[in-house]
């Protein structure tokens, strides 16, 4: 089941509204707000509710399926399931008492509009580390470089260079340069292999040291057809999507984006992650991503439902949608030919119909 995003109003007037996300019973987080979503360009300011009053009168506001919770450096992030209003973050800051007591906790909600809308000068969202372990294959003639980093050499049971964090690897990154990349894919399914295995890291990347336009370059291609080459690595990305092809350009600048990617997933793994987000995510279980509401919608009626439904039926079908949303994808498969509606009001029924049908003018609009 999908979590949901709950509000509700509440009795306080200084945090009037209760947010809180749920999946399966289980609250992944909850807090007192002052606004129920924040506007254009500002953040609401949140307290983490500690405990609930026994006798407080909670009133329903809002119920939205959440389509995705992710953590963004420091942030919390939060996508619902609808066309608008659907992206925000929850943000903490520490504060230090100025007693030198216990710091203080500001948790703010700001949406996708005011992220974009504030000035970062310059800073991103995970501060790299210089403090890197990396370990080298034993196989790699002329290694990259990485300054300033622990170096050591040792055979790696996939890729060519390694980064360790608490002696365990965490990030691996495969090289090749065009030639290397040309030979290998004469030996296609061992390039499958090897890809698979780094797959199953947390990070992993794979890294050529070209342009994609050198692929369809004869110069460069040897033996293979000029549209060989780049349709391998279509497949590539398409069977292996937990690792990312990257053409860097050439050795050196291949050399600094493992460098930098290193040290981007050390400083990522090391920063502190906010309790509200960590307490969220530790008990959050994330579903495929789908196409949303939409396309759930779609296929309930094209492939799910009967011929003929009322839209009860897809409402059943479709759980979290509200009425207005499902009849708005219902009169577009309509335009399109998929189905037609007869009758008007709660009763009407709705049918699919061929591609290339037009709907009778005398149908009803379903409403």
């Amino acid at each position: 089941m999908p979590a949901e995003w709950i509000v509700e109003r509440t009795t306080n007037p200084r945090f009037p509204y209760r947010i809180r996300i749920e999946q399966d019973g289980r609250v992944l987080v909850v807090v007192r707000a002052r606004d129920a979503w924040p506007g254009a360009g500002t953040s609401v300011f949140c307290l983490r509710e500690r405990t609930l009053l026994p006798d407080e009168e909670l009133t329903p506001h809002e119920r939205v399926p959440v389509a995705h919770l992710a953590r963004i450096g420091r942030k919390l992030s939060i996508t619902l399931d609808r066309p608008h209003r659907k992206r925000c973050e929850l943000l903490k800051l520490t504060k230090p008492a100025p007693d030198g007591g216990e710091p203080h906790e500001h948790l703010f909600l700001r949406t996708e509009l005011a992220a974009r809308a504030h000035r970062t000068k310059g800073r991103v969202e995970v501060q790299p580390t210089k403090d890197l372990d990396v370990v080298v294959d034993l196989q790699e003639r002329y290694p990259w470089a990485f300054p300033g980093a622990r170096v050591t050499r040792r055979r790696l049971p996939v890729g060519d260079y390694a980064l360790v964090l608490g002696d365990r690897v965490t990030a691996v990154v495969e090289r090749k340069s065009l030639e290397n990349f040309r030979n290998d894919v004469a030996a296609i399914k061992g390039l499958h292999q090897q890809l698979a295995e780094l797959g199953a890291y947390a990070h992993a990347a794979f890294v050529i040291e070209a342009q994609y336009a050198d692929l369809a370059d004869p110069t460069r291609i040897g033996k293979w057809p000029g549209t060989h080459l780049p349709r391998v690595v279509a497949e590539l990305t398409a069977l292996h999507p937990r690792v990312p092809i990257v053409f860097a350009g050439n050795r050196k600048l291949g050399n600094v984006w493992a460098h930098r990617f290193f040290a981007a997933v050390a400083g990522a793994s090391r920063a502190s992650l906010p309790d509200a987000a960590g307490e969220a995510l530790a008990r959050y279980a994330p579903r495929a991503a789908d196409g949303g509401f939409e396309t759930r919608v779609r296929v309930a009626v094209l492939q799910e439902l009967p011929s003929s439904f009322v839209i009860g039926d897809l409402r059943a079908r479709c759980p979290g949608v509200g009425d207005g949303r499902l009849r708005q994808v219902l009169q577009r498969l309509r335009a399109e030919g998929r189905v037609r509606v007869l009758g008007v009001g709660k009763r009407a029924r709705w049918e699919r119909a061929d591609r290339a049908s037009v709907p009778p003018a005398a149908d009803g609009d379903g409403r």
